[in-house]
């Protein structure tokens, strides 16, 4: 069969094969390139504070390129607005998130941010908002789905929805809330008697994979091996009807002989 597989024509269809599979494997590199997509924003942008009112509208659904930034802005607290947020964990204690209105200066239509000012062991009434302009730098986070069946004479709520607080202060709001890492007045850091300051990390950055993607991937390395396989069966098929001729001319002598005439 290796003398078969010399012929030139079949040396000529291996080049093709050849030619062919290394267009299959080209087409599926790019499929498997084309099967991870990066991070819709890097750590590296996110961590940069960026103002708040010029990265993210109020009233427009978050998208993923605008969660979990590092804003800054400028503002107050609006007095009569503090909710606590039940079951979040700080340093491993479990307790409450203390979360305030907050008019934030130069917002479109005047809208205010939830913020979550600190954190406190208890559901006890927190201190009160600190009053003046402050500036606050915090991580903008996607809103939390609205608490159902809630009960009226919870001290705190089960999740941070905008759209229930909202209701509940009857406030535009921004979608979303932020997670204030550092509020200053003047320059100067704000104390909060009795809560503690928190600090809430970025988000787990991790591409995503497609996998219609890797599968037509595997599909072109197959479609390649078939290449190779299929001039493999034309050189064997051609070697095997070799093999029948030769058979079939050795039968046609044997016959001939059995007929000629004995001397």
């Amino acid at each position: 069969m290796l003398k078969t597989a010399f012929k030139p024509k079949w040396i000529a269809a291996l080049l093709g094969a050849l030619l062919i599979a290394t267009g299959f494997v080209a087409l599926s590199g790019w499929q498997f390139g084309s099967s991870t997509t990066e991070p819709v924003v890097k750590i590296d942008e996110t961590e940069v504070p960026v103002p708040l009112t010029e990265h993210y509208t109020p009233g427009v659904e978050m998208l993923g390129s605008k969660a979990d930034q590092i804003v800054e802005f400028s503002g107050h607290f609006i007095p009569g607005t503090d909710v606590l947020i039940k079951d979040r964990v700080d340093d491993d204690n479990l307790g409450n998130w203390v979360v305030s209105a907050f008019a934030v200066d130069g917002a479109k239509d005047d809208a205010a941010m939830a913020v979550v000012r600190g954190w406190q062991p208890e559901t006890t009434t927190p201190s009160s908002a600190p009053k003046g302009t402050i500036e606050i730098t915090g991580r903008l986070l996607p809103p939390e789905g609205p608490e159902l069946n809630y009960d009226l004479r919870n001290p705190a709520l089960a999740t941070l929805s905008s759209a229930q607080l909202s209701n509940n202060w009857d406030l535009k709001l921004y979608t979303g809330f932020v997670t204030a890492h550092s509020l200053t007045a003047n320059g100067q850091p704000v104390t909060q008697p009795g809560l503690e300051s928190i600090y809430v990390g970025p988000q787990p950055q991790e591409a995503q994979i497609n996998w219609l993607n890797v599968f037509y991937g595997i599909e072109w390395v197959v479609f390649a091996g078939f290449a190779f396989f299929l001039w493999y069966r034309m050189v064997r098929d051609d070697y095997q009807r070799g093999m029948d001729d030769i058979a079939e001319d050795a039968a046609a002598q044997a016959a001939a002989r059995e007929q000629l005439p004995e001397n």
